[in-house]
């Protein structure tokens, strides 16, 4: 299997640390648990793109396990490109607008 590379959507970064820096204000052990969750989902997406659902747009989505979040992404052959670190339960497909 070829190495594919990790991107994100500026968006994206910020609405993961903007997700961290909620969970720290309440947390800083659950923001760390936040934070490694999304590492093993980056992860996991990484190694197998196709593996998690088609969703809007031509993404797929990983849902984390323990919190409400869904990774958004696109795939190519040798790169997954993160559209979005999205609350699942606001604002459905919000991210539309950055693909």
């Amino acid at each position: 299997m070829e190495n594919r590379t990790l991107s994100f959507h500026p968006d994206a970064v910020e609405e993961a640390e903007a997700a961290r820096d909620w969970y720290a204000s309440r947390s800083e052990r659950t923001a760390t648990r936040f934070l490694a969750e999304l590492e093993r989902a980056f992860e996991r997406i990484v190694a197998t793109p196709k593996q998690w659902p088609p969703h809007m747009r031509g993404t797929r989505f990983f849902k984390l396990r323990r919190f409400p979040y869904l990774v958004v992404y696109k795939e190519s052959e040798r790169a997954v490109w993160v559209v979005a670190v999205a609350h699942g339960r606001r604002k459905p497909g919000y991210w539309k607008k950055r693909l």
